[in-house]
Parts: structure tokens; sequence; C-alpha cells
């Protein structure tokens, strides 16, 4: 009987790898033909560079971020170079992006690199997650297309293609947690070069969902994005536009703006919390 287990237990290891394999060459036969070559933070290994793109594409989509990214890169091109720029240019340069917080995150980062990593973006994880706005997965993915160090990712488009090849026969609404995607991303990245095979995957992930309406919905961890139009976020965005071209008065902001003032004294509170703002006197200003 121990015999028996230990075969079949030899033989679904066999199905498992050779279900990997296949996995892997449609991802890269789907990469070869259609992927997405001509990004241009594909096209650079410089870690800064790097680090905006991922920071941009937190919750932004590839097309906004296409467009703003050289804009940006061309008014801040390296990390002492944003240093130095006033926090009303970095929003200025930033608006449209959404998620405003981002561009003061990459400011008070690009501080914490010149002066405690003499101008150099750090490559170790702790590191990385010890600058504004960089958590677990901008980090290993700053380690990954920068370093091409051997991190596993996992981002919606991973998990969609995960999902769809190995979990295609799940339920809806059955929640699949990370912790059984991990196994198969790490299996599946073993022995590839680490930042042309996330390209490879991330594109096929895109594909997938397009064809398949995003299994990542199956995912535990999936966040359908809130309704924006009359939203928190569409206030906080519009007052700083606002006060980009000059400080004003609450007055002044309630006209401009025009929402209801319970909403804009609640967008105007978040904005000085987070610091992208604050009130001298009777005039607000960034």
């Amino acid at each position: 009987m121990f015999q028996l287990k230990i075969a079949h237990s030899k033989h679904l290891m066999k199905i498992a790898k050779l279900r990997i394999e296949n996995f892997k060459d449609e991802v890269w036969k789907y990469w070869n033909r259609y992927g997405r070559h001509e990004l241009a933070w594909r096209k650079t290994k410089n870690p800064y560079r790097i680090l905006v793109s991922e920071v941009m594409l937190q919750q932004t989509q590839v097309a906004r971020v296409t467009e703003k990214y050289p804009e940006f890169l061309a008014a801040f091109p390296t990390v002492h170079k944003l240093t130095k720029a006033p926090l009303s240019q970095v929003l200025k340069t930033w608006s449209g992006m959404g998620y405003n917080r981002r561009a003061k995150y990459l400011r008070d980062s690009a501080k914490v690199i010149v002066e405690k990593y003499k101008g150099q973006i750090p490559r170790s994880r702790e590191a990385l997650e010890g600058l504004a706005g960089v958590g677990k997965y901008t980090a290993a993915a700053v380690r990954v297309f920068a370093f091409n160090e051997p991190d596993v990712l996992i981002e919606t488009n991973i998990r969609a293609a995960i999902i769809h090849y190995f979990y295609a026969s799940v339920l809806q609404n059955t929640s699949i947690e990370d912790s059984k995607i991990l196994p198969i991303a790490t299996a599946a990245a073993e022995g590839q070069d680490p930042r042309k095979w996330h390209w490879a995957l991330m594109d096929y992930g895109v594909y997938i969902k397009r064809l398949h309406k995003n299994p990542a919905r199956k995912s535990a961890h999936y966040l359908r994005q809130s309704k924006f139009e009359g939203s928190l976020r569409q206030v906080r965005g519009a007052i700083l536009r606002t006060l980009i071209t000059g400080s004003k008065t609450q007055e002044s902001i309630y006209g401009l703006i025009r929402e209801n003032k319970r909403i804009v004294d609640k967008a105007l509170a978040s904005l000085a919390h987070d610091g992208l703002m604050f009130k001298k006197g009777s005039l607000w200003r960034v």
C-alpha cells in the first residue's frame, strides 16, 4: 500500500510538472508574437525610471501611464532633480494620473534615496519597502525589472493567467488565495529570465482577461474599483488642480469646485492629512 501511495504521488508530480511546462510554452508563445515590447519602461534598466513606472502603474491603466511617463521623466530625469523640485511642480506634472499622493511619495522617496543611499536606488527588498508608497509588490517589481533579481511577482494580470490555466473549473464565487497561486508562479518562474518572464506572464494575463472576462475576479484579493464620478477622489483631484495655480481661500474653493460643502471639507482634510496641501492664515496652498 505504501509503495502504491508513493507511485501515485510521483505520478501526480509528473502531471503537475508537465502542466506547468505547457503553461510556460503558452506564455512564451504569446509573448513572442504579441508581447508589448514597445513599452518605454521595458526599454530601460535604469532603476530610477523603473521605480517611477512601477509607482505610476499602481491603480492606473497602461495607456494613461504611456502618455504621462515620458512627460514626468522629461521634467524630473533623475532622482536628484525630483528631490529639488517643489511639490506643486511635481503635482502639476502628475496631474491627470489620479491618486496624487503617489507623486508625493515619489518625491519623498527620492529624498531618502539621495540622503540615505547616495542617489542610488537600493536593491534589497527591505530597503525598497522602507520607501514611501513602496509596498511588497512594488519592491519586488523594482528588483525584478531594474536588477533582474529572481523575485516572484503576483498582481492582477498574473492572477488572471494562473487562475485561468490552473483553476478554470473552479466556480465563479470561489475565492482563490494567493497562497495557492504562489507555488505555481514560483515553479513556473524557476530557471526563467526574471525580467522577461514576468513581462511575458503579465502580457499573457492581459490577453486572458480580454478573452475570458477577467478570471482574476475569482481571486480572494480582487478589488473592484469604486465609482470615480462624484467620489472623494474626484473632489480631491479637482481641489489640487485649482491650488496648483495658486493659493485659495476656502470660500473660493467652494465656488470653484461646486460640490456639497461637506465633501469639499472632507477632501480638504484628507489632502492636508496626506501632506499634499496646508492652510496658512485664510489661504489653502500646496
